[in-house]
């Protein structure tokens, strides 16, 4: 239980920094709010509609707003721990609603835009740094020491003195995982409820990538923080994508001829859509893929032949290089699956969207950030015992997983605790993501289906079940009740990318939650240049394993010329059992 004191709210005034004495608000009285583990380092009246973004420069801005209170708070469960959270709650519209944000990459920040965003929609909404901003990481590096002075990794936001991370900060590291998260939701809701006087009627949880991570950690490890759950392409397996962050990376530095030229990603792009688009629910003139699935695309068709040369065509290393990218991360010692392939449709040429050109063109592996909090400072130093040039996958992911599995890996597929105060879950997962492999989201959503199948098949189980119709539901039915799955045709890494990337899930979500109306199709629109408002396509986004498939006639660039239907089987790549779901 944690304990809530409001503490001198009656005080009156407060003394202001020119000593003009200033009226107290409701808000700056929040100052003296009393919580666990917890100092309010600020209360403050937003009252002018725009809030300047602390730390850019030349100073960026945010405009619009309502009138809103700004709490920020520092937590210290543990004397090694510094995680800073804000609170944003709007004054006069607030909708009764909590929401709680995930973060991105590894921490470090604020996002101040999507606080905004969520604040005019009327919540009352948190978001913390997940406590990694003290050992100085953000959110493409946290370790680091090949990279430091490349132009390259400093473009991509490198700090000027890269360090090793949470190295040697076990607390930190559990902070990262999930304890920043949970007790960002637990304070937060604190101070929504001493700011109104009363608690949040229902509250709500969002985020993409790490912040996806976020998000089924709730799920799984604090099922009664949120009564619905939103999670997009989450890196749920965390010390298997992070253990293969130097593979690739040595394969390709190991021969350079073996790396990809500029132009090239657009090259097999082409191709890539030239065999396979319209072949899975879309049409031909599809920019995009509808279910790579369907695309076995080879790239040796691009095999430089006569007098072609780069980037017009590939060389035998460069398709090589290829073919292990669509493979997957494989154990070279017993071919097992570590973690599933990019998907066709993921090739792309912009090296800021951390495409497979960043990766080999960085002088160290990007992301190994986690294996300095495993090895120490010197995996950055080539000749020492293990650093990431001679780092092999087969050997010393064990030691990765044995150190950090229990405090990153999000892979339970027992939600039972979830669905049973009435939780919902939304997923969704970008079918063209370069950054993390659309199939992982597939492969969690299917192995929940697994779990409620066997659940529900045992033996004088009434306790765990699902309700008095469940023995006329199919396993996917009892779990599409609580949990259902989005894959978004052509979307990048959480945003962006060349298909129909802009769409509503949260009111979705509050539906189900508020009113039992569970979601079905959502539209997704294409907006020109990704910009509101001028509408390049919109697209339906089916409830996973449906698909969107055109009618036959009418305009494909309109949703109501697709229907969601069945579709057929697939071969969705599993890692091995000791690595999945």
């Amino acid at each position: 239980m944690h304990r809530l004191y409001l503490v001198g709210a009656a005080a009156g005034v407060l003394v202001a920094a020119a000593g003009t004495p200033a009226m107290a608000t409701q808000c700056t009285n929040m100052q003296t709010l009393a919580l666990e583990q917890t100092t309010i380092t600020s209360a403050t009246d937003v009252i002018s509609g725009t809030f300047a973004i602390p730390g850019t420069n030349p100073v960026q801005y945010l405009t619009g707003l309502p009138t809103f209170c700004r709490v920020t708070a520092t937590i210290a469960p543990t004397t090694d721990s510094a995680i800073k959270i804000e609170v944003w709650l709007p004054e006069s519209t607030w909708g009764g609603r909590f929401l709680g944000l995930g973060s991105g990459g590894f921490g470090g920040f604020i996002d101040y835009g999507s606080l905004a965003l969520r604040l005019k929609a009327g919540y009352a909404v948190a978001n913390t740094g997940l406590g990694t901003g003290v050992s100085g990481c953000n959110d493409h590096y946290c370790g680091s020491n090949g990279n430091q002075g490349n132009a390259l990794a400093i473009s991509l936001g490198e700090p000027a003195n890269p360090t090793a991370g949470l190295y040697g900060h076990p607390e930190r590291i559990t902070d990262f995982g999930h304890r920043a998260i949970h007790l960002m939701t637990v304070q937060g809701k604190a101070i929504t409820a001493a700011f109104y006087q009363r608690n949040a009627d229902r509250s709500y949880f969002l985020g993409c990538s790490t912040g996806g991570q976020n998000a089924l950690m709730e799920a799984q490890r604090y099922p009664d923080d949120y009564d619905g759950i939103m999670a997009g392409a989450a890196p749920f397996n965390r010390t298997r994508s992070y253990g293969g962050a130097p593979i690739g990376w040595q394969f390709v530095h190991a021969n350079p001829a073996r790396m990809m030229q500029a132009g090239q990603m657009s090259l097999i792009n082409k191709a890539v859509l030239a065999q396979c688009a319209g072949r899975d629910g879309g049409v031909k003139t599809d920019q995009f893929l509808s279910d790579p699935r369907d695309c076995h695309f080879d790239p040796k068709v691009l095999l430089c032949t006569g007098g072609n040369l780069p980037p017009a065509c590939l060389t035998a290393d460069q398709v090589t290089t290829m073919q292990r990218y669509y493979a997957g991360l494989i154990d070279p010692v017993n071919g097992d699956v570590i973690f599933p392939a990019y998907s066709r449709g993921t090739e792309i040429e912009d090296i800021g969207s951390l495409s497979i050109l960043a990766k080999q063109q960085l002088p160290e592996p990007l992301a190994d950030g986690p294996l300095y909090w495993v090895f120490g400072p010197s995996f950055g130093q080539p000749g020492s015992a293990i650093n990431y040039t001679n780092y092999d996958i087969h050997r010393d992911l064990k030691t990765v997983d044995d150190q950090l599995a229990d405090q990153l890996n999000a892979n339970s597929t027992d939600l039972s605790a979830f669905r049973a105060h009435g939780g919902k879950l939304i997923m969704y997962h970008g079918w063209a993501d370069q950054g993390v492999a659309s199939q992982v989201s597939i492969n969690y959503f299917n192995a929940l289906v697994e779990h409620d199948r066997h659940e529900h098949s045992r033996p004088h189980s009434e306790e765990v079940r699902f309700g008095e119709r469940d023995g006329r539901r199919s396993a996917l039915e009892r779990t599409q009740s609580y949990a259902r799955l989005y894959m978004v045709p052509g979307m990048h890494h959480c945003g962006g990318g060349p298909g129909p990337n802009s769409f509503a899930l949260l009111p979705s979500l509050v539906q189900w939650v508020e009113n039992g109306t569970a979601p079905d199709a959502v539209i997704a629109t294409k907006y020109v240049n990704d910009t509101p408002p001028n509408v390049q396509m919109t697209r339906p986004l089916c409830v996973f394993p449906k698909i969107a498939r055109y009618i036959g006639s009418g305009s494909t660039n309109d949703a109501a010329s697709f229907i969601c239907i069945p579709d057929e089987h697939d071969f969705n790549q599993r890692p091995a059992p000791q690595y999945g779901p």
